[in-house]
């Protein structure tokens, strides 16, 4: 089911949707048929407006900044007993580079954040997770976490999930440690809307600091490749959100049933 679910979210990103319809259209065109060819002009069309509208700069802002504005920078103090759980993100495996380089950009923004949090309160637990992806040795949270002693984080004041594959199992593994403590949760502020829901729904009491806000305000014609990423993570994110409501709708019709 989960790598179903990745698969099929992609069908709908910018980048593979508008490859996939230009296959599709390529495949028409070699038809004779009229009809045939009349929906490969559509499909071309419609690869063509996908690609434009999301590099645009203000379809793209419009996109990300609707989910980056629900929740704002926490300066928060935190007492005590106190937990920030960091998201898992991505990174490579290269030997000679330092775990902080082996980082993504976004795991990279999420740690820092994570760690400025663990700096509003007294010996606070640094929680963080992600597995090995199944394409290199070592899963995310060790890297994660070595990348965080880099940066000056006592290795005993850290703890890892290695084995959580999305923010659900993330979720009910920091609910299996902390129960219904209070905690502060970081992750992109992209997808800080879809993760709150997620710790919530399990009756948590996440309290939110976003990171690796990506929303940017550029020129009307200007056409570039950060704002289709931009476009493509928030996309991610409402069908994202569209899918925790159809798992929660057939959650509430399968007890009615079962009532």
């Amino acid at each position: 089911m989960f790598w179903l679910k990745k698969v099929l979210s992609q069908l709908v990103m910018p980048i593979p949707l508008t490859v996939l319809l230009l296959l599709i259209t390529a495949l028409l065109w070699r038809s004779q048929r009229q009809l045939l060819l009349k929906l490969g002009k559509v499909c071309l069309s419609l690869a063509i407006a996908v690609l434009l509208l999301c590099s645009q700069s203000q379809v793209s802002y419009w996109l990300t900044d609707s989910l980056e504005s629900r929740y704002t920078t926490n300066n928060q103090m935190m007492t005590n007993p106190c937990v920030v759980m960091v998201l898992g993100s991505g990174n490579l495996e290269k030997p000679g580079l330092t775990a902080v380089q082996q980082l993504s950009a976004t795991a990279l923004a999420r740690l820092s954040e994570g760690i400025r949090q663990l700096s509003l309160g007294q010996g606070c637990t640094l929680v963080v997770s992600g597995y090995s992806g199944g394409q290199q040795p070592t899963p995310h949270a060790s890297i994660m976490a070595k990348a965080a002693v880099e940066l000056g984080v006592n290795p005993a004041n850290i703890i890892k999930f290695d084995q959580p594959k999305d923010t659900i199992e993330e979720a009910y593994a920091l609910q299996q440690l902390i129960g219904q403590q209070p905690f502060r949760l970081v992750t992109s502020a992209t997808h800080m809307p879809r993760a709150m829901s997620i710790f919530t729904q399990l009756g948590m009491q996440p309290q939110a600091a976003p990171s690796d806000f990506i929303a940017r305000v550029s020129f009307w014609w200007r056409l570039d490749a950060d704002q289709l990423l931009a476009s493509q993570r928030s996309i991610h994110e409402y069908v994202g959100m569209l899918w925790l409501q159809i798992k929660g709708l057939s959650a509430q019709q399968n007890t009615k049933e079962t009532l």
